[in-house]
């Protein structure tokens, strides 16, 4: 297994961002990338702390509408090696979760979203055709399988959604599966055209590099402070800048800067990828060069069979905490060999973590949280289109602009209360237990 350090911490920098015991294997199958230089202005008119797919949405917008000013981008790691760079690589355009809306029905709060991620998604595909950004952009959809009674009960409900919001799909039996994926594990499931397959470490770096003229991009400068209004004074590792206004796009680390301590928590989850397999292990993983599994439980396993022919496995959560490399590596090589018990192999080539921010209700922070402070935190596992969407929106609401999505997004319900810690912990970690053990088999 290749092992490529993360990024050191700090008591400093302790909690502000993530850091990472491994590096991510995404970002180390791509050639080395320059790191950005620094900055002697110290005076923006917008600055955006976090250089994922929010923040860099954020500044796009506002750099394109006003193409005369100076936007800064505050990343607190390297382009690739965040948590942007770290996902599965999967871009759905359909809710993940519908029963947040107020006094709006599930279905129309489901239409908003899917009007929302469909112009997301429109967007980003313009912008990675427009700007060449080789990530391997392929839109082939994606399987839902199930491998127990509940996790056929489970897929069964999605069906009776996607037929409610008009969504196309086609079901598997188990023999059908087996000819798709190479594996009997799952005993159903079905397949939908709504996701887009790409390398998200290449995804991130190409909209960073591909940002407008009048975009400051710093990197490997975590945000240690931010004043409590306008104009703003954001404290880093290196210097202090001052701004009339704040884009928060740093997902969970926003509570760091005491933003939403109430609201949100951050959860690790863990991926690993085989060296590039010969054809004839290839011919184990089923007849498509490209497809990848979303679990029948939300604690299950995530899979991917890479264009490139290497296996992708995702499973495991641990609370606000990294979990061992070696638990990682056991746990993810379990999952595999389960799956597919035949392979001559069953090693990895690169191991990872990747957090992500959650809310109790699985909704989104999106608006201005005070004069000239305006947010999109809590991406709830699905932070590549809806980072990208949100953080468009987040740009334009910031530039005073008015349009029929920015109304949609402010429509949808906010994040609901935590409880303080410990109860939260407790809280936590017990229901990551109490679902692990609900998805039996679909772990």
């Amino acid at each position: 297994m290749h092992i490529q350090q993360g990024v050191p911490t700090s008591d400093v920098t302790a909690g502000k961002y993530p850091t990472y015991q491994l590096g991510s294997g995404w970002n180390a199958m791509l050639p080395a990338r320059p790191k950005s230089s620094r900055t002697s202005i110290r005076r923006f008119g917008t600055i955006v702390i976090g250089g994922g797919y929010t923040g860099l949405a954020a500044a796009r917008r506002i750099a394109e509408m006003q193409p005369n000013q100076p936007v800064l981008v505050l990343e607190a790691s390297t382009i690739g090696e965040g948590s942007s760079g770290r996902n599965s690589g999967f871009v759905i355009n359909l809710p993940h979760n519908t029963k947040m809306g107020g006094h709006t029905s599930p279905l129309e709060v489901a239409r908003k979203q899917i009007r929302l991620y469909d112009a997301g998604l429109h967007w980003l595909e313009q912008l990675v055709r427009e700007h060449r950004i080789d990530c391997r952009w392929n839109p082939v959809g994606k399987f839902h399988a199930a491998a127990s009674d509940a996790g056929v009960q489970n897929l069964s409900a999605s069906l009776a959604q996607y037929r409610e919001w008009g969504v196309n799909f086609e079901e598997y039996d188990r023999d059908a599966l087996h000819e798709k994926l190479g594996t009997s594990y799952y005993r159903y499931g079905f397949h939908s055209p709504n996701n887009v397959f790409v390398q998200p470490a290449a995804l991130i770096r190409g909209l960073a590099d591909s940002q407008p003229a009048n975009v400051v991009l710093i990197e490997s400068e975590p945000v240690i402070a931010l004043s409590e209004s306008s104009p703003f004074r954001i404290t880093t590792t290196e210097a202090e800048y001052t701004a009339d206004r704040v884009i928060l796009a740093n997902n969970g680390f926003a509570k760091a800067l005491g933003i939403l301590r109430d609201r949100l928590i951050t959860i690790f989850t863990y991926a690993a990828v085989t060296p590039r397999l010969p054809e004839s292990e290839l011919k184990k993983l089923g007849d498509t060069q490209e497809w990848g599994v979303i679990p029948a439980n939300r604690l299950g396993t995530t899979l991917r069979r890479v264009r490139d022919g290497r296996f992708m496995v995702r499973s495991a959560y641990s609370y606000e905490r990294e979990q061992s490399p070696s638990d990682t590596l056991a746990q993810l090589t379990n999952c595999y060999q389960r799956r597919y018990p035949n392979m001559k192999s069953h090693d990895f080539e690169y191991v990872w973590g990747g957090t992500t921010a959650l809310t109790r209700n699985g909704a989104t922070f999106f608006g201005q949280l005070r004069p000239g402070l305006f947010a999109s935190l809590g991406c709830n596992g699905a932070g590549v289109l809806k980072g990208t969407t949100y953080g468009k929106l987040v740009g334009e609401m910031a530039m005073g602009a008015q349009s029929s999505q920015l109304s949609d997004a402010l429509s949808l319900e906010g994040p609901s209360w935590l409880p303080p810690e410990p109860i939260r912990r407790i809280g936590v970690v017990s229901s990551i237990k109490y679902q692990a053990v609900l998805a039996g088999p679909e772990r």
